[in-house]
């Protein structure tokens, strides 16, 4: 659970700042401990140099200002624990181990070096609890504060890692934890008076202590690894983070497996405070479920037999599985999944698209 330093480069306007690149980069690095076994050489010289063995998962992904999320809402230390976090949950849903990340990270000018401390910080508690080495990176001024994550994970032969591909007619559909509490505390960050007005008109009370976990849902997901690794180790035959919506990464799974999901929208495991939520901006709490995104649990296919073993393995990390539907063969126009209520009613198939939607943080 070691990390290396981050070798990041500031560009030359910066020497006007107080403090100077390399004295910058020096605090920077007396907050790392040393680099995992794989890496050979990290901070100091223009590439990083490792050694990995079998296979390798690589992910990216990037948080933009005013789209991914607002410093109105969320503090530095969030935003670097939320941006190397949303990059490990891809790992965790392949299955993978983590080993290196390299971060991109693009400032504006407002943003002084204590500030780039405090969220390099939020990098660093991550990758400490996750095991995973800080490699690599770069550092730019930027119109608006940018953090991009490229995480690689390892395992010992490239089928040991889990795809979307392998859905198979007559498995099961099983979700870990909860959902719909990122997108409920989304609501709530946007709206500060939204906790008075849920607590009087939802079908649940909504009391400090279940919006400040809503909020956190949204602010700090938790990548959930070891939940991969079980699930792989149960047999799971397919796997997707839950990051843009129930609806949209199911679809995903359907699509890449061939297959048809059938989802029972009133098995879903939705998190304490998301009816109150809804309730009070006129929504329906399954379909602000199953379309907002950002819970980062995990989605999988397992074979039934399959199920309890996976649940009891999570449920000694204190994790929850649930049963939500079933793997079906294409019965018609082609894969897809399908997300209906008892009666029959079929809820939003699209979860959160980055073009097509508009959603601030």
């Amino acid at each position: 659970m070691a990390v290396a330093p981050l070798p990041l480069r500031l560009v030359t306007f910066w020497d006007s700042q107080p403090m100077g690149e390399f004295e910058l980069l020096a605090k920077l690095r007396e907050r790392l401990p040393e680099p995992g076994s794989r890496v050979r050489l990290g901070s100091g010289d223009d590439a990083a140099v490792s050694v990995p063995g079998g296979a390798t998962a690589t992910s990216v992904d990037a948080l933009v200002e005013g789209v991914h999320f607002r410093r109105q809402t969320a503090s530095l230390r969030q935003i670097g624990r939320k941006a190397i976090s949303t990059a490990l949950s891809d790992l965790a849903a392949m299955a993978a181990e983590p080993g290196e990340a390299y971060v991109v990270l693009g400032a504006p000018e407002e943003i002084g070096e204590e500030e780039l401390l405090e969220l390099g910080e939020g990098l660093v508690e991550v990758a400490q609890a996750t095991g995973t080495t800080l490699a690599g990176g770069d550092l730019t001024r930027a119109p608006a504060l940018t953090v991009t994550v490229t995480v690689v994970g390892h395992a010992a032969r490239p089928e040991d890692l889990v795809t979307r591909a392998g859905a198979r007619a007559g498995d099961a559909l099983v979700v870990t934890g909860e959902l719909g509490g990122a997108a409920a505390g989304l609501l709530l960050l946007e709206d500060a008076g939204l906790v008075a007005t849920a607590s009087e008109e939802g079908a649940e009370a909504l009391d400090a202590a279940a919006a400040d976990a809503l909020r956190a849902r949204q602010l700090d997901p938790t990548p959930r690894l070891d939940a991969g690794r079980s699930l792989a180790a149960a047999g799971a035959t397919a796997m997707i983070d839950v990051s843009d919506g129930l609806a949209g990464d199911a679809g995903h799974l359907a699509t890449a497996s061939g297959a048809r999901l059938a989802i029972d929208a009133e098995a879903l495991p939705i998190a304490a405070g998301v009816a109150a939520v809804a309730a009070a901006v006129g929504r329906d709490p399954l379909e602000l479920t199953v379309s907002g995104g950002e819970d980062y649990e995990l989605l999988a296919a397992l074979p039934p037999a399959a199920v309890a073993a996976a649940r009891e393995a999570l449920a000694r990390t204190g994790l929850a599985l649930t049963v939500i539907g079933k793997v079906e063969a294409t019965d018609g126009p082609g894969p897809r999944a399908e997300i209906r209520r008892r009666g029959g009613e079929a809820l939003p198939s699209r979860g959160f698209d980055q073009l097509r939607s508009r959603r601030h943080r």
